[in-house]
């Protein structure tokens, strides 16, 4: 046996002045599951088993006597959220409202009824009656005295009429707040890359394009007003240590505390941004004299001098900066920033962590390094650069055991030219990873090339910088130079700064095996400078520890340097590494690092760096009084990985 379904009882208003049409319509109408069972019974009497029954709309419905207790119902199941669906409304309700005034009031209070005039009286004209209700689709008649089909068609069709709206209305409506949704969303996005194109993602402070935007405003109004405005270049003093001791995690949060204290000395009117690195552009709009301009720069400085915590250290931020006034400096605003960053490289020159306002002449540095810039990317081309060697010698006997290959840059122009001042240009431009790798390679064919001279084997030390060290094909790099030089790796020292290794530990692990693996030695160049572990020095398979020449430079004047080396070296002998101490420059020096019992010395007290002919004539004369103990010094090696190396 089947049974009909039965849909949710749908509300109707039944507004008459006589109770019994009340009554009537209830008769008509179902309103409940039980009359539906029951008429189910019957037509099952009737019909035996039948297919499946259509499901009968139920109805639950509601009176009122006068007009305006019905709009009153009608505000009420609005209210509790279950509103009519439709009213059967009489047309004479005397002495309240007739049924046209009821109908337009309950409109007002609820469009969405639709509504069954009833009538017994054939004085209406029901085209007067359609127009002053404005002809509305949720309206029919039905004369009395009524047939019972009348009543239920009319419910059925209105009420699913409603119902079908009502539904529609639901999906136009999360339709909408679905476009709403997305329209907002869409228009946060669009702010949201307006605000990445016009400003830094790290500090939030605005980027190049915003800060060329706000420059000419800047000149423009400044032209038109007849005031001046400067422009303060901000270069971060010493950043790239920060970045390769902590990481470039902390050097952006570095970068994000110095943002935020430089934003906090602008003025309503200035501009604070960032031009990328550790690059900041100051704009101080509206000034009088240069003087006002240094005064702000002044606190900002003081706003940079307190320490910044990252991690648990504290880090002393400084910058060298370059102050230009507008019209002064530069009428244009590329003029402008050129001798800002003119005046900005003049303060590094003078020792850093100090301000300088532009003045004619200062240009021609900036111009400079451009040109030498300009002349380092030929100078691998054109062979230019060569190698010099620095002796390394066993403190103990004073013969040379090995060599430093240091870089140096013979410019057609202005000669000689020491690594100091062209490396930091070559990390900047991105060259050192091109020379770096020449170094190598040039380093291990001297090598060889002084073997098959018949000279003495010794091992020869290269620098790689902390690029080099990270760059993922180094050790194939190495290979190559070992391969294209036919040189054992056991005569290929390589030197890493403390600070390089220390920026990722985890990752300096991996890196050093594979080089000791190699048969490859290992260095800690600058040792004492940085922030080592013990912990992680106990895991680097490392060979030796070079004392940085800050503790040697003052070794005889303070106390507190001798405990250092000291310190150092039982920290290394203690962890069976060799202890290597550069910028060695006098007697006294040497012989206190003897007594210390360092192993291992290099400076101006033995030689400075020399081309290969000289320190081959040095090698010689070195080697002739003690050969045989200084090779067995030069074979020694303690890393906890000298197991994978050949020996000779």
């Amino acid at each position: 046996m089947t049974t009909a379904t039965t849909h949710a009882r749908r509300r109707l208003l039944v507004v008459d002045d006589n109770p019994a049409i009340h009554e009537d319509f209830k008769k008509i109408l179902p309103s409940g599951v039980q009359e539906s069972s029951e008429l189910l019974a019957a037509e099952l009497l009737l019909l035996g088993e039948p297919k499946v029954l259509a499901p009968r709309p139920m109805f639950e419905i509601d009176t009122a006597l006068q007009g305006e207790e019905g709009v009153e119902r009608v505000k009420q199941a609005l209210a509790e959220g279950r509103p009519y669906a439709m009213a059967f409304i009489d047309m004479r309700m005397p002495p309240g409202w007739d049924g046209l005034e009821t109908i337009q009031h309950l409109w007002e209070v609820d469009p969405h009824v639709q509504v069954v005039i009833c009538s017994a009286h054939s004085d209406y004209d029901w085209t007067e009656v359609v127009a002053r209700l404005e002809h509305s689709d949720k309206l029919l008649v039905i004369k009395k005295p009524f047939e019972a089909i009348e009543v239920l068609q009319s419910a059925n069709a209105l009420t699913r009429k409603w119902d079908n709206e009502r539904t529609l209305r639901q999906q136009v409506e999360q339709l909408e707040q679905v476009v709403e949704a997305r329209t907002q969303g869409l228009e946060a996005a669009n702010k949201q890359l307006r605000h990445l194109a016009t400003h830094d993602s790290l500090t939030g402070l605005p980027n190049r394009v915003l800060l060329d935007d706000r420059l000419i405003q800047a000149a423009a109004h400044a032209e038109h007003d007849g005031h001046s405005f400067a422009v303060a270049m901000f270069d971060l003093d010493r950043f790239k240590v920060v970045n390769d001791s902590f990481g470039h995690r902390a050097g952006d949060q570095l970068i994000k505390e110095v943002a935020y204290r430089l934003a906090g000395v602008a003025r309503s009117t200035d501009t604070v941004a960032r031009l990328g690195g550790d690059e900041f552009l100051f704009i101080m709009d509206r000034l009088s004299r240069r003087e006002d301009a240094v005064q702000i720069v002044r606190r900002a400085v003081e706003a940079l001098s307190q320490p910044i915590r990252i991690g648990d250290v504290d880090i002393h931020a400084s910058a060298s900066i370059g102050i230009a006034m507008f019209p002064v400096d530069g009428k244009g605003v590329e003029t402008l920033l050129a001798n800002a960053d003119a005046a900005m490289y003049c303060a590094k020159q003078r020792g850093r962590n100090n301000i300088q306002c532009y003045t004619s002449g200062m240009n021609a540095i900036t111009q400079d390094k451009v040109k030498l810039e300009s002349d380092l990317h030929a100078a691998l081309t054109l062979k230019q650069l060569e190698l010099h060697f620095q002796p390394k010698i066993e403190t103990a006997s004073g013969a040379i055991y090995g060599a430093e290959a240091l870089v140096r840059w013979r410019h057609p122009e202005r000669g000689l030219i020491p690594p100091g001042d062209f490396i930091p240009l070559a990390e900047a431009c991105g060259l050192i990873d091109k020379i770096g790798a020449w170094v190598v390679h040039e380093a291990c064919r001297q090598a060889r090339a002084w073997q098959q001279q018949g000279l003495p084997s010794l091992r020869v030390a290269v620098n790689l910088s902390a690029l080099q060290f990270r760059n993922g094909n180094l050790q194939q790099m190495i290979t190559d130079a070992l391969h294209a030089a036919d040189l054992e790796p056991r005569f290929l020292e390589v030197e890493i700064t403390e600070s390089a290794l220390m920026s990722d530990p985890e990752e300096s692990v991996k890196i050093l095996e594979q080089l000791s693996r190699m048969g490859v030695v290992v260095s800690v160049d600058d040792f004492g400078t940085g922030y080592s572990s013990m912990a992680y020095l106990r895991r680097f398979p490392i060979d030796k520890l070079k004392i940085d020449r800050t503790f040697i430079g003052e070794l005889m004047s303070r106390a507190d340097d001798a405990s250092i080396v000291r310190a150092i070296v039982s920290l290394a002998h203690n962890l069976r590494l060799k202890v290597v101490a550069e910028g060695v420059e006098t007697n006294e020096q040497l012989e206190l690092l003897r007594s210390l019992g360092c192993d291992q010395y290099q400076g101006f007290c033995f030689s400075p760096a020399v081309p290969a002919p000289q320190f081959a004539e040095l090698l010689v004369a070195s080697r002739k009084q003690a050969e045989a103990q200084t090779d067995a010094m030069a074979e020694r090696t303690h890393s906890r990985l000298s197991f994978f190396r050949p020996r000779s």
